[in-house]
């Protein structure tokens, strides 16, 4: 199995090196919004893989060891004399100021959560006009207490006598706070001083470049061969196929797969909307009964996801070569798979060294092994927000650009427990008075998106009609997001519960509780499976 997606050719790259940090994904997006390309590397990756990489600069990140306890990671000091400029964010701060010579200990006064810092150099390069004094975020048990030699200190708080420090000749700079997190007040205009000053970046990384990009990678590593998309309707492989459409026209084909998981009328919409929008060849197969029955008996949610993501394929194997029959190029073979992975995908299902696999998302980890196709996949280093602004660029309509996401496998990882027909028919009635009513509130954009979870495995006892009943809970489970890769559970009206709740309840006879889910991300996922 291989997979191609475009790289970032052609446009000037930060690397951020992760050090285990919570926020390391946040740096990576501060980056992307200051108009440069970033990526995000393990802190084990060696300097000069790193450097082969040509980055433009470097942003080491925060992490949660201790820089002197045993087996923490470190810097390697060639790193700074590479004379690629680098940013050095809390534990990657104290780890650069370590290996150039500086002094790293224990205070006596943790910092976590608003700190006031104190800038002693309102001139300098990180903080040139702006307030002496104002409010960041800290996280830090440890603190730089002796800059290195060459450095000026340009930043203090009561935890950190070293709470900033650059060396503009060497164009190397450092910060204790994180200024990626939007409680530290001018944390952006930090991150943007470093990349457009300090570095001197361009800031030319738009999504109109990235579509040219793409465009013309896909061009160059299709030819003239014929392509199909997998499309779920969802605004991923939406935007997925409309850039390959645009490199290829004609030679791509999308096929829609009705796997018996979709929500209440989201076969035809999909067939209505997407088409009608872009007028791009679709294949709908019908595959229902193929995927229920694989399904059957099984409740582990790992298994679950790589059965639907082997079924995928295996559809798409039988679908593409209808397509070449019907192109009438006998002989020939589909090479090429599009595939709306995004960037939060590949990274929860193992992806880049030193990754946990929190789950195996059915378009990544659950591929299966004898995979024949070549995967092209132009979204792979996409946050969400990033490829609704491509969908946008590309002039998808807003009912396909803002469709609240929904997974892959579909309702098969809201079920907990064995997937029935009769479970999805309950679970699909649950969902539709959920998402209408949201509708109705005028929410749709206010929420990431809300799951409807059924406990088919759970019973509780309720009273309908003065009568005992013994029926299913169903879980709400609103959250807001900016990328999925954190999430906080969204704050609903009460009356706009209390109505999801009785119509649910009421139309749904066989559902008699319904909960509301109030965890974030971490350290719940989105999805329950």
């Amino acid at each position: 199995m291989t997979s191609t997606s475009p790289d970032a050719s052609g446009t000037e790259t930060v690397l951020v090196v992760d050090f285990g940090a919570q926020y390391a994904q946040l740096i990576a997006r501060r980056v992307r919004e200051a108009r440069v390309y970033s990526e995000i590397v393990p802190h084990t990756m060696p300097v000069d893989e790193m450097l082969a990489k040509k980055p433009a600069a470097i942003v080491l990140s925060g992490g949660p060891s201790s820089v002197y306890a045993d087996g923490a990671p470190s810097v390697d000091p060639a790193l700074f004399q590479a004379g690629v400029p680098v940013l050095g964010i809390c534990y990657g701060f104290q780890a650069m100021a370590r290996a150039m010579g500086g002094n790293v200990a224990e205070t006596g006064l943790a910092e976590f959560g608003a700190t006031e810092l104190t800038v002693t150099d309102t001139a300098s390069t990180l903080f040139d006009g702006q307030p002496a004094d104002q409010s960041v975020w800290m996280s830090h048990g440890d603190a730089v207490d002796r800059a290195p030699e060459g450095f000026a200190v340009t930043a203090t708080s009561a935890g950190a006598p070293v709470a900033a420090i650059e060396d503009n000749e060497r164009r190397l700079y450092g910060v204790q706070y994180h200024p990626e997190v939007l409680h530290s007040k001018y944390g952006q205009q930090v991150m943007e001083r470093f990349l457009h000053v300090g570095a001197g970046l361009r800031a030319d990384w738009t999504m109109a470049n990235v579509i040219d990009e793409q465009v013309d990678h896909i061009r160059e590593t299709v030819g003239d061969k014929h392509v199909i998309c997998g499309l779920s309707g969802g605004v991923d492989s939406a935007v997925a196929a409309a850039l390959v459409q645009k490199a290829v026209g004609d030679k791509l084909t999308c096929v829609f797969v009705d796997h018996g998981l979709l929500r209440k009328g989201e076969a035809e919409q999909v067939e209505r909307d997407y088409v009608a929008a872009t007028g791009v060849s679709l294949k709908v197969v019908d595959a229902q009964e193929r995927f229920l029955n694989a399904l059957a008996g099984v409740t582990d949610p790992e298994e679950k996801r790589k059965i639907i993501g082997r079924e995928f394929i295996r559809v798409f194997e039988h679908a593409a070569a209808e397509v070449v029959a019907e192109a009438g190029a006998h002989g020939e073979q589909v090479e090429f798979l599009v595939q709306g992975t995004l960037y939060p995908d590949v990274v929860e299902s193992g992806g880049g060294t030193g990754t946990a696999n929190i789950k195996s998302h059915h378009n990544v980890g659950g591929l299966p092994e004898d995979l024949q196709f070549k995967l092209i996949e132009p979204l792979r280093k996409l946050f969400k927000d990033e490829v609704r602004a491509v969908g946008e660029e590309l002039g998808l309509p807003s009912e396909i650009v803002w469709r609240q996401p929904f997974p892959g496998p579909g309702l098969g990882i809201r079920i907990i427990g064995e997937v029935t027909a009769d479970r999805l028919e309950i679970l699909r009635d649950a969902d539709a008075i959920a998402r209408d009513e949201l509708s109705k509130a005028g929410l749709d954009r206010e929420i990431w998106q809300c799951p409807v979870v059924l406990l088919a495995d759970v019973r509780s006892v309720g009273v309908q009609g003065d009568g005992r009943t013994y029926g299913h809970p169903v879980v709400l489970r609103p959250v807001s997001s900016e990328d999925a890769m954190t999430a906080d559970w969204s704050r609903l009206p009460y009356d706009l519960l209390a109505r999801i709740s009785n119509r649910i309840t009421n139309e749904v006879r066989e559902i008699n509780r319904v909960v509301l889910d109030v965890t974030s991300k971490p350290p719940g996922t989105i999805e329950w499976e």
